[in-house]
């Protein structure tokens, strides 16, 4: 697998959106108490009719996000397998106007992050955090964030074996979907510097 880096706006992300993000729903996470650790008790619970949930169709797709942010910070990480591309990693950092990075420079935030279907639980998703990590060190960055919500388990399940760990929950964030609990996940990616 061949992880290629590009520049946004750039034809790469016309193809990167193709990626659908789509996922099923079903069961949620119910988020309990702060555990002394730091994170929290997490319960997962069935639902009675499962779903599909389509991120692009509720928010921008990758190709508006330039309309709305200043995205020459960005770093945009796509996998391919044969020339065809498989996944993608958007990450971003000192970006004005993105609260997800909470006016730090020493914070990158994963925007996005897609896996064929075909291709997911193949390795595709580590391949892309990995090299989202080494952008986000190489500018400097200590930490990286990522948002997901309690309804995305399999994304849950990814985050926490990839390192991260849970420090937030918000409900009530989200007025399309209100019974959506925010989930902000972080990892600590050490002393690391631009210079190495």
């Amino acid at each position: 697998m061949k992880i290629e880096t590009s520049d946004v706006p750039s034809a790469g992300l016309i193809e990167y959106a193709r990626i659908p993000i789509v996922f099923e729903v079903n069961a949620v996470l119910d988020v309990g108490d702060r555990l002394e650790s730091g994170g929290f008790i997490l319960t997962e619970r069935r639902v009675q009719t499962p779903y599909l949930k389509d991120y692009d169709a509720i928010a921008e797709t990758p190709t508006e996000w330039a309309r709305r942010f200043d995205t020459s910070k960005w770093g945009i990480m796509i996998a391919r397998i044969d020339d065809y591309c498989v996944g993608g990693v958007t990450a971003a950092y000192n970006t004005p106007g993105l609260e997800m990075l909470e006016g730090r420079s020493d914070l990158a935030v994963i925007w996005d992050i897609r896996v064929a279907p075909a291709r997911r639980q193949h390795g595709v998703g580590t391949s892309l955090m990995k090299a989202a990590e080494a952008w986000a060190v190489a500018r400097g960055c200590r930490h990286l964030k990522v948002e997901t919500q309690n309804i995305n388990l399999a994304a849950c399940r990814f985050y926490a074996r990839q390192g991260f760990v849970l420090r937030a929950a918000h409900r009530g964030v989200y007025r399309e979907c209100p019974d959506e609990v925010q989930l902000l996940w972080y990892k600590d990616l050490g002393h690391h510097s631009a210079a190495g």
